[in-house]
């Protein structure tokens, strides 16, 4: 009878699926007989489905980002990231801590990925002139032409996979929805910028 319970509750009242409802009413069930009040944070069919739709959304979109920089600049795109990171940061240069904080895809393995891009001349380690527990990664002019080079490729993948399906209005209201979860922009450290040596 429990299982039966647990396929049934992913139906609507017609007996069609419910995309998540089986999921959400689980995580949001008490012990039998507890009188346990609903949770506020239950996630119902339409939560469930927006969340899906934001998780599938972006996984497909950087997916395909990722096979055009790798085919025609064999650059994987959070290299491309932390290159961007870096050129748009004063001095080209960032404390390893900040550009932490700084790159979209990948924070996990960030000095391995740095350590590959410094192998490939494209980023360079410098200790900081005011600390010298400090390291700046730096972004090299073969690092810049790098970038300058697989940008167009990247931003013509970002209006035809993503851009182009919205009107200039819709694109306003995405990003101004999508800005509500995004948390507040990095601050740079307070003085030169130097210091952590992380």
């Amino acid at each position: 009878m429990a299982e039966q319970k647990v396929a049934e509750s992913g139906r609507s009242e017609s007996g069609r699926s419910e995309p998540g409802r089986a999921q959400s009413e689980l995580a949001g069930s008490g012990p039998a007989g507890s009188g346990l009040a609903e949770p506020r944070w239950m996630v119902d069919a339409r939560g469930m489905r927006a969340w899906r739709q934001l998780l599938r959304a972006h996984a497909h979109a950087t997916r395909l980002l990722e096979a055009e920089l790798e085919a025609a600049h064999q650059l994987p795109l959070a290299s491309y990231d932390v290159l961007v990171q870096l050129a748009e940061a004063p001095g080209y240069q960032l404390r390893m801590s900040e550009l932490a904080q700084k790159v979209l895809l990948s924070r996990s393995g960030l000095t391995r990925l740095v350590d590959r891009l410094e192998r490939e001349g494209l980023v360079e380690r410098r200790s900081c002139p005011s600390d010298a527990r400090g390291t700046l990664a730096t972004l090299t002019d073969a690092g810049l032409k790098r970038l300058r080079d697989a940008s167009g490729t990247h931003l013509r993948g970002v209006a035809r996979h993503v851009l182009d399906h919205f009107t200039p209005q819709e694109q306003d209201l995405l990003g101004d929805l999508l800005s509500r979860l995004g948390g507040p922009e990095p601050t740079p450290a307070p003085g030169t910028g130097c210091g952590s040596g992380v």
